[in-house]
């Protein structure tokens, strides 16, 4: 059954496109739902199709040998996979994770209706390359702080900008910066001292919000 028109055109990367070719796109594109946690693609695997996240969020990241995890991005309504383009521009497997954090609905554009509106329709390969350009900016500053940033100083930085309460473990918030949990717990209890946050099991209240940001932002 086609996808209905209306929620096609809630994705802005069809915006623009000729009423026959929204037409073959609602015709061409599945309608899919994902439950939380659920592994969507990992290293190694093949890539088919790109994903357009109307609702939910997808967790891109990166496992090491030995388990570590790091935090790439985050893909969200009306945001592209890099990770998957690249796949798909460059016929290549999949060098990262992605899993959902939340319930995921998504269109699935699959590879060949991908590479014939990127070839065909000046609007649509724009707004891929846009996209793709404003992804490399954020995984270079990721780079940059995970090199020449302090992890205290990152740490401090995640909780400023996701509170006032974080409803996630320590283990979690190890994964999202590649650091390991007793590193990460130790620096937290520094904060609680300062008075900065709360901690409590799962859950971290920030209390002082304007301190964390300028101890983020320091030269050290």
């Amino acid at each position: 059954m086609p996808i209905a028109r209306t929620t096609v055109q809630a994705c802005s990367l069809f915006s623009g496109l000729p009423p026959p070719v929204l037409d073959s796109v609602c015709e061409r594109t599945e309608l899919l739902s994902f439950e939380s946690n659920k592994l969507l693609f990992d290293c190694g695997s093949s890539c088919a199709m790109l994903p357009l996240v109307l609702s939910g969020s997808i967790r891109v990241f990166k496992r090491s040998e030995s388990g570590r995890e790091i935090s790439l991005y985050r893909v969200t309504n009306d945001q592209l996979c890099i990770v998957t383009l690249g796949c798909l521009l460059g016929g290549s497997s999949y060098p990262a994770t992605g899993i959902t954090e939340e319930p995921v609905s998504a269109i699935s554009v699959p590879n060949t209706l991908f590479h014939e509106l990127l070839g065909g329709h000046e609007g649509f390969r724009q707004s891929v390359f846009n996209q793709f350009s404003a992804r490399i900016t954020g995984l270079m500053e990721l780079v940059d702080e995970v090199a020449f940033q302090q992890l205290d100083q990152r740490l401090a930085q995640l909780l400023s900008q996701r509170g006032p309460i974080i409803n996630e473990s320590h283990q979690q918030i190890a994964d999202e910066l590649g650091s390991v949990r007793e590193i990460v717990s130790r620096i937290l209890k520094q904060f609680e001292d300062r008075g900065w946050i709360i901690l409590a099991r799962r859950r971290i209240q920030v209390t002082n919000s304007e301190q964390l940001k300028a101890y983020s932002d320091s030269s050290r």
